[in-house]
Formats: structure tokens, sequence, C-alpha cells
């Protein structure tokens, strides 16, 4: 009875053990990953993440007051339903005076060579920056969170990026979500 209740209990742990992940990713109030992505060669682009021409860049390099990191899969049907709101919300932020210098976006493909990031870009037209992680770095770095995944990132001084809002899952609306975010940028 005694060994029955310590095999149960055993079972229950390592259940949880695998269940749980083995590094969480960043959380609302903590520090960003220090993550480094490749700069990228069109000029356009260096120019819109406010990037000077170098190797790699982390996002604390980008120049805004905040950049939305939208962790996706091109094989994810979630992330392939999310893009026409995502997209949108790029739209508003372009499109609003001011506000497209505040705010930037940026996506990283989780498991996605750069022809599958290539891919998912022209079939969902997505317009701002998109980077592979073929490797599954960055994905382990980020706790290897699901997708789709919105962290909402602002400059903590000292180079440091604190995460100011992170939703595993899509959004209901663009216009909540960038409301949002605007209240971020407002404190």
């Amino acid at each position: 009875m005694r060994s029955r209740a310590m095999q149960r209990a055993w079972l229950v742990m390592v259940g949880l053990m695998l269940l749980s992940p083995s590094n969480a990713s960043p959380a609302e109030g903590n520090p960003w990953t220090a993550i480094r992505l490749p700069t990228p060669a069109d000029s356009a682009v260096r120019q819109y993440l406010g990037l000077p021409e170098s190797e790699h860049f982390t996002v604390g390099q980008i120049a805004a007051e905040a950049v939305i990191v939208q962790v996706y899969s091109m094989y994810c049907p979630h992330c392939q339903r999310e893009a026409p709101r995502v997209n949108e919300m790029y739209a508003r932020i372009a499109g609003q005076a001011g506000l497209h210098r505040r705010v930037k976006m940026i996506g990283v493909g989780i498991g996605n060579s750069q022809f599958e990031v290539d891919f998912y870009r022209e079939t969902y037209d997505v317009r701002f920056p998109l980077f592979p992680d073929g490797k599954f770095i960055i994905h382990k770095q980020l706790g290897e969170t699901r997708t789709p995944h919105f962290f909402v990132l602002k400059p903590a001084g000292n180079g440091q990026v604190k995460v100011v809002y992170d939703q595993v899952g899509g959004f209901a609306s663009s216009g909540k979500f960038l409301e949002m975010v605007r209240k971020h940028i407002a404190n």
C-alpha cells in the first residue's frame, strides 16, 4: 500500500516535470532575452528599424519607444488565421502620424528557414520585417513558447529591454491591441 502511494507520487512528479517547460518565456515586467538577429540587407528595412549596417542587432537597438514582436511559424494554422489582423495592426501603426516612428513590429519564424519566412511574407502579404529561426535557437531562448505569441517590448535604459506585455495566442481586435500598446508607451 505504501509503495503504491510512493509510485503514484513519483509518477505525478515525473509528469509535472515533463509538462513544465525547461525555461519560461520572458514575462511582463521582466527583462527581454538579448536575442541577436541578422541585420537586414535591405536598406529600407534597416531604415524602418533605425539600424546601422552591421552583422547582427538586438531588439534594444531598434529605434522605437515600443517594439511588437510576433513569434509565429509558417506551419501554424493559428498564425495563418491571425495574419490579416496582424497586418491590419501594422497598417494602423504605419498610417498614424507619429505612431509609426514610435512603434515598430518584427516577426520571428520559429523553425522557419529564410525560404519559409519569405513564403509566409508573400502568401500573407506581411509588410513588417520577418526573421528566420530555422534551428530553433531563438525559440529555445524564449522558453520554447507556443505560436503565435506576441511580446510588447520597451527600452529600459542601458541597452536593456523590458517586456511590458506578452500574450500567447491571437487577439480579437487589432484596434484594442494597439490601444494597449499606446497605453504602455504613454507610461
